[in-house]
């Protein structure tokens, strides 16, 4: 998955996001879910469960299945991984993952 960096696009400052916790942001005209994991871990996928077409990504909980580092859907429960946007139960309902950086205390981020 290539993400077009020449178009990054500042969300909100580092410290709007609470550790373990995510917010949405609109990027591009897209629903994006940004989230922060500990303290300087940050990750993009789109907001949009695809299973209930809601924006709500942003408001699951953040945790780990294995290795990875996971979202679960407020609706569905559905585990995202935060690195690469794959649904763990159902492989079909994945959702874009989305480059992200820190630049002067801002969260940055560029679509997929």
């Amino acid at each position: 998955m290539s993400h077009d960096t020449s178009r990054w696009t500042a969300v909100c400052a580092v410290d709007d996001i609470l550790s373990n916790t995510g917010v949405c942001a609109r990027v591009e005209g897209r629903h994006v879910a940004v989230f922060r994991v500990g303290d300087s871990q940050f990750y993009a996928i789109d907001n949009v469960d695809p299973k209930s077409q809601a924006s709500v990504l942003a408001r699951g909980l953040i945790g780990s299945l294995g290795e990875r580092v996971v979202v679960a859907s407020p609706l569905f429960k559905h585990h995202f991984d935060l690195r690469n946007g794959e649904c763990l139960e159902s492989p079909a309902h994945s959702v874009r993952a989305h480059a992200v950086r820190v630049e002067n205390q801002r969260v940055l981020v560029a679509l997929a």
